[in-house]
């Protein structure tokens, strides 16, 4: 029998804010590359994660949570997600087990009917932490998400438990193109090292904070710099960080008393950055106030939106 074809391509993995998306593209590559937290809108633009096998080769776009946008960053956080699904192989599109399929949901299987009808892209429906419900609640939920749209495949799993992790891997890579390895085997995400450090600021920025900072935080690398005359000593890279935010009274809940939250933020950050980096890191992390910024063009497009 002779063997398969080998296949490689692009997956997006799509959904609510805070549908899991990120949680499961890091499951699904075994190492962290992109962000988590409780906090919706948490990723802000399309990491890449590449999963490599010695039958095919999956390189993931984790995408910001599809939304009804209140301001200009929502509008083209919604736009970045568009184009993405236009240029992929197939789409996950994670439903919650947890939640019952509400009307975000419905807006968003709606735009991939639309995109089913243009490009005759698959698309596999993931039920997300499954961990959280009793079976007879996952069953209804897969159920309710049957009867919502027309899916190449149904797949629940846990992320942070594990279940299911390979299963939905294995049926993402089923949809891709015959195509030879795109990415080396080591790599394991393409994004620059400057963003994933923006990226690890952010995450650590946003643990703890009251629910309307995340929409209005964003984080800019300004320097990265070997550290000069440490011949005889372990490199120092010299990493400086800016914060922004949109008004004076959230610049005071980064900073937190005497500066308690700002340097629990840096303990944080320099731990992921040094793993991320495979060396000893200074980062020396300011917070900036950049007012209403994500209504503003000129502001966007500095931040890098």
């Amino acid at each position: 029998m002779p063997e398969a074809p080998y296949r490689a391509g692009f997956a997006a993995l799509v959904g609510r804010p805070n549908a899991g998306k990120s949680t499961l593209t890091n499951a699904l590559v075994g190492e962290k590359v992109a962000i988590t937290s409780s906090k919706p809108q948490t990723t802000r633009h399309t990491v890449r994660g590449i999963v490599t096998t010695p039958a095919w080769q999956l390189i993931l776009v984790d995408t910001p949570g599809l939304h009804k946008p209140r301001t200009l960053l929502g509008e083209r956080l919604n736009d970045v997600v568009r184009e993405t699904l236009l240029d992929v192989d197939v789409v996950g599109f994670c439903i919650t087990a947890d939640q019952r399929v509400g009307p975000g949901d419905q807006f968003i299987a709606r735009e991939l009917a639309e995109l089913q009808r243009a490009k005759r892209t698959p698309v596999v429906a993931i039920v997300t932490k499954s961990d959280r419900v009793d079976r007879r609640r996952l069953a209804e939920q897969l159920i309710a998400v049957d009867q919502a749209g027309t899916w190449a495949d149904i797949v629940p799993c846990s992320a942070t438990r594990g279940d299911q992790v390979d299963t939905v891997a294995e049926v993402l890579a089923g949809h891709l193109p015959v195509s030879p390895q795109l990415y080396p085997d080591e790599v394991h995400t393409d994004e620059p090292d400057a963003v994933m450090v923006a990226e690890l600021v952010r995450e650590a920025a946003l643990e703890g904070v009251r629910d309307e900072l995340p929409h209005s935080l964003a984080v800019i690398v300004d320097e990265m710099v070997p550290r000069e005359g440490r011949e005889d000593a372990a490199p120092l890279l010299d990493v400086r960080v800016t914060v922004y935010v949109e008004r004076d009274s959230q610049k005071a809940i980064v900073i937190g008393r005497g500066g308690s939250r700002l340097r629990e933020v840096g303990t944080t950050a320099r731990a992921g950055i040094e793993s991320l980096l495979g060396q000893r890191v200074h980062l020396d992390l300011h917070v900036k106030v950049a007012k209403d910024w994500q209504r503003d063009p000129k502001a966007l497009q500095r931040l890098g939106f």
